[in-house]
């Protein structure tokens, strides 16, 4: 449960590097890395020729929760239901077992005389 309610209030965003229409790179958290083919558009001195970048930057941003409220005065019979049996199946699961009696605890096997197994195999020569 706390799992969940950390990934459902966790923002995070995913970056992804595209090279024409190709996904090249996608990092979490991270700047995604680039093909190297990036193309830097500085003007030379008297150079009017410009190329356009074919590479392409994306970020998608997943915002989480920012409160967090459970409000049980809205919840159905059944849930309320449903919490209750969980909860008290969930406790009573952890109490401690009782000493169990066991009585042949005492009782020792009696002694072997015969190999009775030895009477029952058959040998074929």
């Amino acid at each position: 449960m706390a799992v969940v309610v950390l990934f459902s209030t966790m923002s995070f965003t995913v970056n992804m590097h595209y090279c024409g229409e190709l996904l090249v790179d996608t990092a979490i958290f991270l700047q995604a890395k680039g093909c190297g083919m990036e193309m830097n558009v500085l003007a030379a001195e008297g150079c009017s020729i410009s190329k356009p970048n074919c590479c392409e930057d994306k970020q998608v941003a997943v915002e989480g929760q920012d409160e967090l409220q459970l409000q049980i005065d809205k919840l159905a019979f059944d849930q309320l239901f449903f919490i209750t049996s969980f909860l008290n199946t969930y406790i009573n699961h952890f109490e401690g077992l009782e000493n169990k009696v066991t009585p042949y605890k005492r009782y020792k096997p009696p002694l072997v005389v015969k190999l009775i197994y030895k009477f029952d195999e058959t040998y074929l020569i």
